[in-house]
């Protein structure tokens, strides 16, 4: 096994059709994306811009850009793609929040 491998992105992607706009593309997170967003501040206001801003891969979105998206969908659409990160980052099935939050913090507590 070429040890270099471990290191290099691996994050799979998927497109999500949203009806009326178009197809995006979103991408898993990663573990350490993952317990970047556990740590964060405003009571997890800021979660999903963050988590979303590094999921969309086409197009590209910036957290304050997230939060312009959010404001003009619907539940269901914003919904369905956090639905589709979580799948594919491999915390699908579990609450969001509760997912986040369970996981270890930097010093493995």
């Amino acid at each position: 096994m070429d040890k270099s491998a471990l290191f290099q992105p691996r994050c799979p992607e998927a497109d999500v059709e949203l009806p009326g706009v178009g197809t995006v593309r979103v991408r898993g997170l990663t573990r350490a994306q993952i317990i970047d967003i556990a740590k964060g501040t405003n009571d997890g206001k800021d979660m999903e811009p963050l988590s979303l801003s590094w999921a969309f891969v086409d197009p590209q979105l910036t957290e304050d850009e997230v939060r312009q998206w959010t404001q003009a969908a619907t539940f269901g659409e914003v919904e369905t793609i956090n639905k589709v990160v979580n799948e594919l980052s491999g915390i699908a099935g579990r609450a969001d929040k509760e997912a986040y939050k369970s996981l270890p913090d930097e010093s493995g507590s």
